[in-house]
């Protein structure tokens, strides 16, 4: 067996390593910030083309994913047909560019540090930056709640579902997933502008992270094993048993995993743009979070993404092998 015949083999790895090494350096042009470019501008013609607002956000939705995968599948299929090392090299980077590990540790990080530092206007604008909610009367319990449940949350977007779906189908169909994600991000809102046109896009969402999310819980107990300090078999119980309490089909299942593995209460009401939304509590009869279950949420995403990668690195050897 020669290097080339390896190569397609190591995308995965070698994406993984350059996401823990690089995080997302603001200077490298990012291919997210050129779908939600794309987005903004699909967005009125969508509208204009279409009357109806549920079809036309179908048509923008199917529109976009499908574009997202066609453009990096010729990328890619021209880089490996130029050379082994080319191709490698394209569809590593790709997959590079949808995973977040560091700089979601990075960005909890940085709360963590001002919460330490008692600057918790500091890390009111920190956290601001990562949630949708409404933080300006958040103090510094309820930043480090929102920090874990972002921490648990993003765990799946950021990084699990990528790397399943390169598992299946490569860097183009973890490109696809992102512009997924990204669609849900910025239209998948229930509010005026988006209930009808953005519905498409939240339910696409949520059918992509289905089995991702309920795979979470098996990796994070693992993790949670392999990390002193935290709870295996109380992350899978309370997984199991909580799991479906979220207003999201799938965002339940890591957050209740992390609020097992840490002995803390995640989720409950919350306001979004000035409206309350009443959510039920998550890990109900655990304890508060506080400001030291940051850092270890972060040691718990980060082991957890590396048994995700070994995982889905095992995938595609089975797949190749049989």
């Amino acid at each position: 067996m020669t290097l080339a015949d390896l190569l397609p083999w190591l995308t995965i790895p070698a994406a993984f390593t350059l996401d823990a090494i690089l995080g997302d350096p603001r200077w490298l042009p990012h291919p997210v910030r050129w779908m939600g470019w794309t987005i903004t501008k699909a967005e009125p013609l969508f509208r204009r083309w279409i009357a109806a607002e549920r079809l036309a956000g179908l048509f923008f939705a199917l529109s976009l994913i499908a574009g997202c995968w066609g453009l990096a599948a010729l990328i890619v299929g021209v880089g490996w047909r130029l050379h082994g090392l080319i191709g490698f090299t394209v569809e590593t980077l790709l997959l590079f560019y949808c995973l977040s590990a560091r700089s979601l540790g990075q960005a909890a990080m940085a709360i963590h540090r001002a919460l330490a530092e008692g600057s918790v206007d500091q890390a009111r604008s920190e956290v601001a930056m990562i949630v949708g909610r409404d933080v300006e009367r958040y103090q510094a319990g309820d930043i480090a709640r929102a920090t874990v449940e972002t921490v648990a949350e993003n765990l799946v977007d950021g990084v699990l579902s990528p790397l399943f779906f390169a598992a299946i189908g490569g860097a183009p169909l973890a490109v696809a997933y992102k512009m997924v994600n990204t669609l849900d991000s910025m239209v998948g809102y229930k509010n005026p502008r988006y209930l009808l046109f953005g519905r498409a896009a939240a339910k696409i969402d949520d059918v992509a992270n289905f089995i991702p999310a309920r795979l979470a819980p098996l990796l994070i107990g693992l993790a949670a094993r392999l990390t002193s300090g935290l709870k295996a078999h109380q992350a899978l119980a309370t997984a199991w048993r909580e799991g479906a309490h979220h207003a999201s089909p799938n965002a339940g299942y890591p957050e209740a995993a992390f609020a097992g593995a840490l002995g803390v209460r995640l989720n409950g009401p919350n306001y979004y743009h000035g409206v309350l939304v009443e959510k039920p509590y998550i890990g109900v009869g655990l304890g508060a979070v506080e400001i030291a279950h940051i850092p270890l949420a972060c040691r718990l995403m980060t082991r957890t993404a590396l048994l995700g990668c070994g995982a889905a690195w095992l995938g595609v050897m089975a797949a190749a092998i049989l």
